[in-house]
C-alpha cells in the first residue's frame, strides 16, 4: 500500500464519487478507479459498493478508511513538526464554519493567520452545527466553529452571541423594550433551522413553553423577509442579522439568552502544530470579536 492510495481512498470517501475525487486530487476518473481497484486487489476485499448515484463504503471499507485517515494525519503531523522546527508552519488547514461565522468572524481570523503564518493554507467547509460536528469527529476537517460546550469535542470558547427577537415593524410587540419567550410563544413563530432550532427550542423547553411554529426556515434572509411581511415573529442570533435590516424591529429577550461559539477539535492534546497555531490566533483576537 502507498500513501497515494490512502489519499485517493479518503478523497473518494469524502466525495462519494470517483469523478469528483479525481477533480479534488488532480487525477482522472479512470486513474481513481485504477488506484482503488489496485488497492482492493492487494487487500483482497471490496472497499466500495457501486451504484448509479456514486459509491458507498462497505463495512470493511469503513474500518479501513478510518485507519487511512489516521495514517494521513500522522504524515501531515510529521511534516508540520519538521516545518515548525524551521520556524514556520506549513500546512493546509481544513476549517468548518457556519454561515454567520463565515461572514462575521472568519475573515478577521484568516487575515490574522495569514499575517503570522504566511505558509499556512486554508480550506473552508460550510455546514450546519450537526454537519460540522460530524466532520470534526470523522476527520474530514481539522478544526471547526461550533456551539459551545459539547461533551464529545474539545476546544476553546471564542465569543458569546446574544439571541434577539425579531417582529414586524408594525406589530404591537415592536414597541416593547424587551420581550419574554412567553410573549413570543403566543405568536405565530418562524423557527430558524440549520442548528438554531435546537438551541432556540431548548430555551423554550427550559421555560416550559411550546412555540406556535408555523414555518421552519433555514435561510436567515428569507426568515427576515417573512417577518417583514407579517407571517410571524422569530428569534435569531445577533451575528445572523445583516447590517441593513428590512422593515422589522429587533428587540432584546428578557431574561437575556445567548449562544456560545467556540473552535472545536477531536483532541487538543493531539492537535497538530497548524491547528494549535490557528487556535492561538483565534484566542488572540477573541477579545475584539
Amino acid at each position: 500500500m502507498t500513501l497515494f492510495q490512502m489519499e485517493v481512498l479518503v478523497a473518494v470517501t469524502n466525495t462519494g464519487n470517483f469523478t469528483r475525487a479525481g477533480e479534488q486530487i488532480g487525477l482522472s476518473q479512470s486513474g481513481v478507479s485504477h488506484t482503488i481497484g489496485a488497492l482492493e486487489k492487494e487487500l483482497g476485499i471490496s472497499l466500495f459498493t457501486r451504484n448509479r448515484s456514486g459509491v458507498k463504503l462497505t463495512a470493511a471499507g469503513e474500518k479501513i478508511v478510518a485507519s487511512a485517515r489516521t495514517i494521513l494525519e500522522n504524515v501531515s503531523l510529521i511534516k508540520q513538526v519538521a516545518a515548525e522546527s524551521n520556524e514556520h508552519v506549513e500546512a493546509t488547514l481544513r476549517i468548518a464554519s457556519f454561515p454567520s461565522i463565515t461572514a462575521q468572524i472568519l475573515p478577521k481570523l484568516l487575515k490574522s493567520v495569514e499575517s503570522h503564518y504566511p505558509h499556512m493554507q486554508t480550506k473552508l467547509y460550510e455546514g450546519s452545527y450537526q454537519e460540522i460536528k460530524e466532520w470534526i469527529v470523522s476527520g474530514v476537517v481539522d478544526v471547526g466553529f461550533h456551539v459551545w460546550p459539547d461533551d464529545e469535542l474539545e476546544g476553546i470558547l471564542l465569543t458569546t452571541d446574544a439571541l434577539q427577537a425579531v417582529v414586524p415593524a408594525n406589530h404591537p410587540l415592536a414597541k416593547e423594550p424587551a420581550l419574554t419567550l412567553e410573549q413570543l410563544a403566543r405568536e405565530s413563530f418562524l423557527m430558524p433551522m440549520a442548528g438554531c432550532h435546537l438551541l432556540i427550542g431548548a430555551e423554550f423547553a427550559k421555560a416550559g413553553l411550546t412555540p406556535n411554529v408555523s414555518y421552519e426556515v433555514a435561510d436567515h434572509t428569507t426568515i427576515l423577509a417573512m417577518v417583514e411581511s407579517g407571517v410571524g415573529v422569530t428569534v435569531v442570533p445577533s451575528l445572523t442579522l445583516p447590517a441593513q435590516l428590512p422593515d422589522v424591529a429587533v428587540i432584546p429577550i428578557t431574561p437575556p439568552l445567548s449562544r456560545q461559539i467556540g473552535l472545536a477539535v477531536r483532541s487538543l492534546r493531539e492537535a497538530p502544530p497548524a491547528v494549535q497555531a490557528f487556535l492561538r490566533e483565534a484566542e488572540s483576537i477573541a477579545p475584539t470579536l
